[in-house]
């Protein structure tokens, strides 16, 4: 025994219950019928003039159904007499690489043949203008030499500021077709700044490039569209605000606050640019953006296969394996946190050899009162909370909650068999 499972060794391991959340969660039974109903109700498609060149600009993250989406744009461009092509809208996402871009693009499921449009990437990009302060606004080459454009992306809350626009529709205009070289931009005032910026570049961007609508989507809280909105360029400053409100409002959270440990199965890019949202963890890279529960710990036990070795997001976790450090590739969370200017991200947290051992730092480390009693949650990931676990101490508190169903009996914590402490 090493000095280190030595020091753990008389840490208790709380047993768990499972527990489901309940949110209010409107969803949308037909997502392809509510995208042709969004661009009707519009009235955009006749600024489609027929043989138009229309760039769809798609981003990297996990929209819900954005294949789907996506076909759906390119059908009705295509119904006006215009030809669609698909733009990867991603800024330095995919390894600030054409190439990278379209594999990205081809993981989310969109890919020529089913979204029935072809798929033009390049990094490189023009400069359109500037604001008052210097800052360079830069456009996707391809988009900027189209006829016409439109973005595809879902509202929500950011993970790093705070603003009338967070992430959504202009967010991408102007960072996403932006590129590498337009994030980067965007990103050097850093986040505090950010808020206005993004609105700024915006109004510049649909000046001067064809931008004709938008397709933005909220989602529920278990990931599924609840809304649908075509939303026509010179709107877009003032509708997706009160689009944002709305979004928030239907944002799922950890029901129990504060917590000690929260012990996060897996992280990754393909579950936040992140790797777990700072909404639901509460642990934020910036000061620039709050919220969400009071968490003393956060051990991180695993990579999502989706994410290929970028860890952005583990510098947020007090805890990780030896495993987990054996499957980052350090240069591609570098590369995010050179773009943006946020380190915090990829520094590394105190490595133990196992996932048992994580945990039990974690719970040594948290400050509990009493250890045997500490209030710890367990989740798959930070896009998954819907059924979680709970530690025997929060189940006196459960019980009482209108939002949550008791699932199991109290049962020992769980680890990777390879990760298991040999008797």
């Amino acid at each position: 025994m090493n000095i280190i499972e030595e020091l753990l060794q008389e840490v208790p391991i709380p047993r768990m219950v499972k527990v489901r959340q309940k949110f209010h969660a409107p969803e949308i039974p037909n997502v392809a019928e509510a995208v042709q109903e969004a661009i009707g109700k519009a009235n955009v498609l006749d600024r489609i003039q027929p043989g138009d060149r229309v760039a769809i600009a798609v981003g990297s993250r996990g929209v819900a159904d954005i294949p789907v989406l996506a076909r759906e744009t390119a059908a009705a461009v295509k119904k006006a007499g215009g030809t669609p092509f698909i733009v990867p809208a991603m800024g330095s996402h995919g390894g600030a690489t054409a190439e990278g871009q379209i594999d990205v693009l081809e993981q989310l499921g969109v890919t020529e043949e089913i979204v029935g449009a072809p798929i033009l990437a390049s990094m490189e990009v023009i400069e359109i203008g500037r604001l008052d302060n210097g800052l360079p606004i830069y456009m996707d080459k391809h988009a900027y030499q189209a006829d016409k454009v439109i973005v595809i992306n879902r509202i929500k809350p950011h993970t790093a500021f705070r603003g009338p626009v967070e992430s959504g529709l202009m967010k991408m205009i102007t960072i996403g077709l932006g590129k590498q070289k337009g994030a980067e931009a965007a990103h050097a005032f850093s986040f505090k700044y950010m808020a206005e910026h993004v609105v700024e570049m915006a109004k510049v961007a649909i000046e001067r490039v064809p931008i004709i609508f938008g397709l933005g989507t909220l989602e529920n809280a278990y990931d599924r569209p609840a809304k649908i909105v075509a939303i026509p360029a010179e709107e877009l400053i003032k509708q997706e605000p009160e689009l944002l409100l709305e979004a928030k409002s239907l944002m799922p959270k950890i029901l129990f606050d504060p917590i000690d440990v929260l012990v996060v199965n897996e992280i990754g890019k393909d579950i936040s640019g992140d790797g777990m949202d700072p909404n639901i963890t509460g642990r934020y890279a910036t000061p620039y953006a709050s919220g969400g529960p009071e968490v003393a710990r956060i051990a991180v036990l695993g990579l999502t296969k989706k994410t290929h070795g970028n860890a952005n997001g583990i510098g947020m976790a007090d805890m990780t394996t030896k495993k987990v450090m054996d499957s980052i590739m350090l240069e591609k969370g570098y590369a995010n946190a050179l773009t943006s200017t946020v380190i915090d991200v990829v520094k590394l947290p105190m490595i133990l050899e196992n996932e048992e051992l994580a945990v039990k730092a974690a719970i040594k480390t948290c400050n509990a009162f009493d250890l045997d009693k500490a209030r710890v949650v367990r989740i798959k990931n930070t896009l998954d909370i819907q059924e979680i676990w709970i530690s025997e101490a929060l189940l006196d508190e459960a019980r009482e909650m209108e939002d949550i169903e008791i699932l199991s009996q109290p049962v020992e914590m769980e680890f990777s068999r390879e990760e298991q402490l040999k008797p």
